[in-house]
């Protein structure tokens, strides 16, 4: 751009900005190289073209020029831009708007010749951020290079894009490769761990959710897809990151930085390259299981109770096949589970356990053992235990009677039967019938003092919520359906209990439902005026017949002044349609019978 501020060379002599040596013109991050600063002509320019970045592009023509102009500027000096504060954000933005060819443009002035520098910038705290942006472009490999009218001038930009894509391959090939030779430096770094995991999901086809901290993204920028086909040449380099991996096992098992870096390969090809997923994953279990310990005692028991190894755990049995699923149940977790479940960390990895196994046989015999201590489990607090192995039972028919059961037992509600009808509040408070009630005796008595809902949970919550899904719930629906409707209005507006009526609306049948709505009547107000109730009210809403949505609107029109005025309640006027209720009231009836039509149709589907 013709009005820009050129870079200037020599050494910075910036005086404003804040050094980690007084008097330093250099930064330098701890295990990484010495990089010089930018000048603040250099700190000027850049922050203006941070903000340009942030407004909209007319003709695609303008923003191309743009582009080039400030990669112009960068152009040999883009590792001190990559590495400086400023310089880095500009590149993060910069890079999704740029070609393949400009972003391995830049790439190869990062990384040097034959990318030795690339690992230096890998572990640099600005640096890092860039080289993660760059990767980001992988997916652009395998796009169509834009489209012209005629053939002449769509073969010459297929061309220009082929080249460009065949350079940005390059580059990013080179990358991987330098960051591969000096793998366990990289990964032990603060920010090179970072770079690694990314490189390892680049190379297997998976982006994943993008993590910018920089601003928004760009408005002129096209989304990217989340996963994409890699080209070839990367398969190749993938299986030497594994085989690094494998040969560090210790490394990525028990370091803080480089476990992640295992973890992120494992999920990345978990879906992407089945058959790679499964080398790490029996690599590593055989690794564990070559590791001495007491006599008659797994060494896994020992990773299991390691916060960083568990981790690794916990990722290495969610994308176990079902064999090694069993192996690891028999040889480690057999006659251990309540143990595991009861240790602060461990019980994080029994967790996947039992989610991994609930399409199995084998979920019967997780779920019996663990069964055994659930009481226990409770009173320790994990709760995230108890509501996955409830979750599973929603898959594992034949175990729900008997996890409904246990469930209320262990709150004091199951005997004697009167009891039962207050399962709800206690389950949702996750206390115990004595606590909740206040009341010394655990026998005899089968009435208590009615108490108002209060403190819903959010493992009480999910727990409920799972309940629900069961094929009888019927004692459950009894209990949330007998909540006075003060309670019920306390359920609708908590963040976690508005979940909870959305799911027990659901499971009812057309006739329960119908009551249960009923005592409701008197509270859609309030629930309208709420933030989460007016979600859950909407999710009521949808599951209602005509004639009680026709009900629904009589009581909300009553209060329209107070509706339009609420922050909430006038999503609710305008979804409802309460303008057509009240001066139209055939069309509304129309539309109303309409949109039950077309929900009723795609229901199946939606299930």
């Amino acid at each position: 751009m013709g009005g820009e501020t050129k870079l200037k060379g020599g050494k910075d002599k910036e005086r404003g900005r804040k050094s980690g040596k007084k008097g330093g013109g250099a930064r330098q991050d701890r295990g990484s190289k010495q990089w010089p600063r930018l000048d603040n002509l250099s700190v000027g320019y850049f922050r203006r073209v941070n903000d340009r970045l942030e407004e909209a592009f007319g003709p695609k023509e303008e923003m191309d020029m743009f582009v080039e102009n400030v990669l112009s500027e960068i152009k040999g000096r883009a590792a001190i831009v990559a590495t400086d504060m400023i310089g880095s954000v500009t590149l993060q933005k910069l890079l999704p708007l740029a070609s393949p060819a400009q972003v391995g443009g830049v790439l190869a002035e990062l990384g040097g010749d034959s990318g030795a520098e690339f690992a230096a910038v890998s572990c640099d705290r600005c640096g890092a951020h860039v080289l993660e942006s760059a990767l980001r472009q992988a997916h652009r490999l395998t796009g169509d290079g834009g489209k012209a009218e005629d053939q002449e001038a769509a073969s010459e930009a297929e061309g220009a894009a082929q080249g460009g894509c065949e350079v940005l391959e390059e580059q990013l090939l080179l990358l991987s490769n330098a960051v591969m030779d000096r793998l366990t430096e990289v990964a032990r770094d603060t920010h090179g761990t970072f770079v690694a995991r990314r490189i390892a999901m680049t190379l297997a086809g998976s982006l994943g959710h993008s993590d910018r901290k920089t601003g928004q993204q760009p408005r002129d920028s096209n989304p990217e897809p989340m996963d994409f086909d890699p080209p070839p040449s990367f398969s190749a380099v993938l299986e030497r990151l594994a085989d690094c991996l494998l040969e560090q096992s210790s490394l990525f098992l028990t370091h803080s930085l480089a476990s992640p870096v295992l973890q992120a390969v494992l999920n990345a090809t978990h879906k992407k390259c089945p058959a790679l997923c499964q080398r790490l994953t029996q690599g590593m279990m055989q690794y564990l299981t070559t590791l001495s310990a007491a006599p008659g005692t797994s060494p896994l028991l020992v990773f299991l109770k390691d916060q960083t190894s568990s981790r690794l755990l916990e990722t290495l049995i969610t994308v176990s096949q079902k064999s090694q699923l069993r192996d690891l149940y028999k040889n480690h977790f057999r006659g251990h589970l309540v143990t595991l479940a009861l240790h602060p960390i461990a019980n994080f990895p029994v967790q996947r356990l039992v989610a991994a196994a609930a399409n199995y046989k084998l979920f019967l015999k997780i779920f019996d053992e663990l069964l055994e201590g659930l009481e226990a489990i409770l009173a320790a607090g994990h709760m995230g235990v108890i509501v996955q192995l409830a979750e599973s039972c929603v898959r594992k028919e034949e175990r729900q009677s008997q996890m409904m059961q246990s469930l209320l037992e262990a709150f004091h509600c199951w005997d004697p039967p009167p009891r039962r009808q207050s399962c709800a509040p206690l389950l949702l408070s996750l206390l115990a019938w004595e606590v909740y009630y206040k009341t010394e005796s655990t026998e005899g008595d089968t009435k208590a003092t009615q108490r108002p809902l209060s403190g819903v949970t959010y493992h009480g919550s999910c727990l409920v919520q799972s309940l629900l899904s069961y094929s009888d719930s019927s004692v459950l629906q009894v209990s949330l359906r007998a909540l006075p409707p003060s309670d019920l209005l306390t359920l609708a507006t908590d963040q976690s209990g508005s979940h909870v009526l959305e799911a027990l609306v659901t499971s009812l049948t057309e006739k329960g439902r119908i009551k249960m709505l009923r005592r409701l009547k008197g509270v859609y107000v309030q629930m309208a005026c709420s933030k989460f109730g007016s979600r859950a009210l909407e999710s009521v809403w949808s599951s209602a017949s005509l004639r009680t949505r026709q009900g629904i609107a009589q009581e909300l029109v009553g209060s329209k002044a107070t509706l339009r005025s609420d922050q909430f309640g006038h999503h609710v006027f305008r979804n409802f349609a309460l303008t057509h209720f009240l001066k139209r009231r055939d069309q509304w009836e129309e539309l109303q019978t309409a949109q039950s039509k077309k929900r009723m149709m795609f229901s199946d589907i939606l299930k």
